[in-house]
């Protein structure tokens, strides 16, 4: 069994209404974008939609699907300092068996085929020793912190080609996969062995502030 968590809480203090509010000329937004995505995979069972937002709430009952299960979800795990900590601790009182994939609206570029393909990866990990699974994106480049270079050694050679720096990667917060035992056993979204899924920069793109929407909403036009 293979649930789908989708976590929608009310408000945003960066983008207002970030989750239903007009995208790309797409009434319903976000949201809609996901929800959509999320129903045509084949690898998912059930859709567990889990906000405080009336509006959001409303919009996924008119869809009338019974692969929608919906969480009214207190406020006090909606509101913008609920940590995600205190939401994964929340999420096995409304999974109780089989496998979670956590994902957010906020990443409009994975597809259906995308979810089915982590899905059908993160089973496959299971059979290889990992447990869990989350998407990433690949940094190979000059990366620093206010010390200096993490991902390759100036000492060495100043500036390698990139091709030969060890990657890094980040995590794109696409998706979390991993067994409702798990989320007990750790309290968290992941395991203690994951499996790294690299995904295509297109694909890890995440709309956090203003301009990641507005970049969002050109490249939807310009690639769908």
């Amino acid at each position: 069994m293979i649930t789908a968590f989708l976590p929608c809480r009310k408000g945003s203090q960066r983008i207002p209404d970030k989750n239903i509010k007009p995208f790309a000329g797409i009434e319903g937004g976000l949201l809609k974008i996901k929800l959509d995505q999320l129903l045509q995979c084949k690898r998912i069972n059930r859709i567990v939609l889990s906000s405080n937002d009336e509006r959001i709430l409303e919009y996924a009952e008119s869809l009338n699907e019974s692969n929608i299960v919906i969480d009214r979800r207190p406020d006090y795990l909606g509101s913008s300092s609920t940590t995600t900590d205190s939401l994964i601790n929340y999420v096995p009182s409304l999974i109780h068996e089989g496998h979670i994939l956590w994902t957010h609206v906020t990443s409009p570029f994975m597809l259906d085929k995308d979810y089915d393909a982590l899905i059908d990866a993160y089973l496959n990990g299971l059979d290889n020793g990992y447990d869990s699974l989350m998407t990433v994106l690949k940094l190979q480049g000059f990366i620093w912190n206010k010390q200096g270079p993490m991902s390759y050694q100036r000492d060495k050679l100043k500036w390698p080609m990139t091709q030969n720096i060890e990657p890094l990667y980040e995590v794109d917060s696409g998706a979390f996969i991993s067994s409702v035992e798990n989320y007990i056993k750790y309290q968290d979204r992941i395991g203690s062995k994951p499996v790294l899924f690299e995904q295509e920069k297109i694909k890890a793109v995440d709309i956090d502030w203003p301009e990641d929407f507005t970049f969002a909403e050109y490249l939807w036009k310009i690639k769908l």
